[in-house]
């Protein structure tokens, strides 16, 4: 599935553009994950080139399989889409349901606080519903672990609703938020 979502620039954002990783994502990647703030927050460390190309062979993969649908995240400055990388959005499908998938995001250090992460999970929220309603997607759930606060604001903005406080379940050391957005109902 070869995807591009777009959402337009705003008197003060500049626009976005997401689609699949690929290999010449390599060297953004390595460079946003030197971020101690965004390596506290995600699972698999990405450290040198040859992270960076497990990583993307496992966004690659999940593309492959359709269970996990990943999106490089750039702002795009000059309409051709290949800005400065800003983040990640990814939508996971790893259960027998159809009826839920998972989301999660991150954003890159220098573009935090510029509503990067609503608008780029709002794109992908609208993309999976546009796709997968008709495969029986009715819900997409985000979690993320009580005390990361920025999460729960993009969360808010991008209206998925908190629906409850889960208990620490590892990898996860926390307790967690799940918030939830459901496909809207025809009228």
């Amino acid at each position: 599935m070869n995807v591009t979502l777009q959402v337009d620039a705003t008197p003060s954002a500049s626009a976005l553009f997401l689609r699949p990783w690929n290999d010449r994502d390599a060297e953004p990647l390595v460079e946003a994950y030197r971020d101690p703030t965004l390596r506290h927050w995600t699972r698999l460390p990405v450290e040198s080139t040859e992270d960076a190309a497990q990583w993307l062979e496992l966004q690659r993969r999940g593309w492959e399989t359709g269970e996990r649908l990943s999106f490089a995240v750039y702002e795009d400055h000059s309409s051709t889409g290949e800005g400065r990388l800003a983040g990640n959005v990814v939508m996971k499908r790893t259960g027998p349901s159809q009826e839920s998938a998972e989301v999660g995001y991150w954003t890159a250090a220098h573009a935090r606080g510029r509503g990067v992460a609503p608008r780029a999970l709002e794109a992908l929220t609208s993309w999976a519903f546009d796709i997968f309603t008709v495969e029986g997607l009715e819900r997409l759930d985000l979690l993320h672990q009580v005390d990361n606060l920025a999460s729960c604001r993009v969360a808010e903005k991008a209206r998925y609703e908190f629906h409850q406080v889960l208990p620490a379940h590892p990898p996860f050391p926390r307790d967690g938020h799940l918030h939830i957005r459901r496909a809207a109902t025809p009228a």
